[in-house]
């Protein structure tokens, strides 16, 4: 895996404990309810571990799901279902 700089760790770090709500994701398009139904729980590719645009926390979230029991995980919601 590559190794990334002590500034883009920094980075890293403060966006992954800054609260959802001050997140700006204004330019993501909305998700529907087809656009998971050929998604799986719990798989990481090679290019997300390698991939540094991605935050630390969503590939360690990713793989401490994969040990998380399937009866006793919380089903995916999007977001732009949930409201």
């Amino acid at each position: 895996m590559k190794k990334i700089s002590k500034s883009m760790q920094q980075e890293s770090t403060a966006l992954a404990a800054m609260p959802e709500s001050e997140i700006d994701f204004t330019d993501i398009p909305p998700t529907e309810e087809k656009d998971w139904l050929g998604a799986v729980r719990g798989k990481v590719g090679r290019a997300a571990l390698d991939n540094p645009d991605l935050p630390a926390s969503f590939i360690a979230e990713s793989l401490i799901s994969m040990a998380e029991p399937r009866n006793q995980a919380t089903p995916f919601v999007p977001r732009s279902k949930s409201n």
